[in-house]
């Protein structure tokens, strides 16, 4: 965790691991060494047992992601786009899968590839001056990172159409209404508020965690018999695991249950 990294920083606070995209001069937009290093520190924090939990916020009040550093879209051609946008959502899928639970912290405008980080977090927790949307229809394309896809299993059909096809920027408390985000927040306690919820799943067991997560995000993708038989699966495979035991042993003595995730 101690390595430094260009336009990231990387933080330990116990079980937690903080991610900061580090570019505020340009909004903490997503250019190509961000997005190599977002994809070398998210390896190694899910190859860390002893981190439990991870954080994803900007740096400074301004911007949590205004988006892809768009200043090499002149010089791309279709083959540099699409590889461009699947290298994109392989590290935002990297989030989608990781074995630990994923907060985003969100400290301002969540625009473009910033939401769509954002959207890939399992939970969202915003500042109130937060804006969030997805302009890349004004610049004649669509979104690339996965916006289509997971904006849509989020807020609903109608939802996302009008944010991707209008382009319009909504506020911190119609991202509420709308299910986009978990909770607002004045922004000088987003940080406090986000490393409470991160001590809460830390306290959980990482590894019914991790398939309840897992269950969640891909279940919801297939029919619901496949989806049902994943979920018996998994639930069956947790009885394997020792945290079910202390689990039950600590309801059935009413003590706090301490889950080591083995």
């Amino acid at each position: 965790m101690s390595k430094p990294y260009e336009t990231i920083k990387v933080e330990r606070e116990e079980s937690i691991v903080w991610i900061t995209l580090n570019r505020p001069h340009r909004l903490n937009a997503l250019n190509e060494v961000l997005m190599e290093e977002l994809n070398e520190a998210l390896d190694t924090v899910e190859n860390d047992p002893s981190v439990r939990c991870v954080i994803i916020t900007g740096e400074g009040d301004r911007a949590f992601s205004a988006g892809a550093d768009i200043t090499g879209f002149p010089r791309a051609t279709p083959v540099s786009a699409a590889e461009f946008s699947r290298k994109g959502q392989m590290v935002f899928s990297k989030i989608e899968e990781m074995s630990k639970p994923v907060i985003a912290a969100i400290n301002g405008y969540a625009l473009g590839g910033g939401l769509e980080l954002a959207l890939a977090c399992d939970f969202r927790i915003a500042s109130e001056h937060a804006e969030f949307g997805s302009p890349e229809i004004n610049l004649g394309i669509i979104p690339g990172w996965g916006g289509t896809q997971r904006l849509v299993r989020i807020v609903g059909l109608a939802n996302a159409k009008k944010m991707v096809m209008l382009g319009d920027r909504i506020k911190a408390d119609e991202a509420l209404k709308m299910g986009l985000v978990d909770k607002v927040v004045p922004f000088e306690k987003l940080r406090e508020e986000a490393k409470a919820l991160a001590q809460r799943l830390c306290e959980g067991p990482p590894i019914a965690l991790k398939y309840a997560k897992h269950a969640v995000n891909f279940g919801s993708q297939v029919p619901l018999d496949i989806g049902l038989r994943l979920e018996a699966t998994l639930m069956g495979l947790l009885f394997s695991t020792q945290d079910v035991k202390r689990g039950i042993e600590a309801f059935m003595s009413r003590q706090k249950p301490e889950f080591k995730g083995e």
